[in-house]
């Protein structure tokens, strides 16, 4: 199969804080842009900023809502965690292990743009465990 690469669009009020947010903060490249929309590339994968009136209210807790990256390379992980921290990047939740000494056990973080979009970014121990790892019921910190 030739290369897939992932499409999200997501709702924001501001293009100027998305590009702020997404740009400067976690180091997209910006792409075709109007007054109402921005194509980003976040590693490699488009997701555009669309802009809408409705009210943004944020989650009271991670879930359902969120996307974001499973990397491949602990150096690729932790430059970005040094990054979003050196950017004054808002944390939902800081750097945390979760499922220690299991197959599934990764590496994890939350950060929360202007429009309350969640975006999670993962490190796994094991990279089978990305689509693999069915004999554990945990998905998230929900069982």
């Amino acid at each position: 199969m030739n290369q897939v690469l992932f499409h999200l669009a997501f709702p924001v009020t501001d293009l100027a804080q998305t590009k702020t947010f997404y740009g400067e903060g976690l180091g997209c490249e910006f792409g075709r842009e109007n007054q109402y929309s921005l194509v980003l590339n976040l590693y490699g994968h488009q997701i555009v900023a669309h802009l809408t009136k409705e009210p943004l209210t944020p989650q009271k807790t991670i879930y359902p809502r969120h996307f974001g990256l499973i990397f491949t390379a602990a150096a690729d992980w932790e430059a970005l965690l040094t990054r979003a921290k050196r950017q004054n990047l808002p944390f939902r939740e800081e750097p945390f292990l979760r499922f220690a000494d299991l197959l599934i056990e990764h590496r994890t973080f939350f950060l929360e743009d202007p429009f309350h979009n969640l975006l999670e970014f993962k490190l796994y121990r094991y990279p089978e465990a990305i689509f693999g790892g069915r004999e554990y019921a945990q998905v998230g910190d929900r069982v």
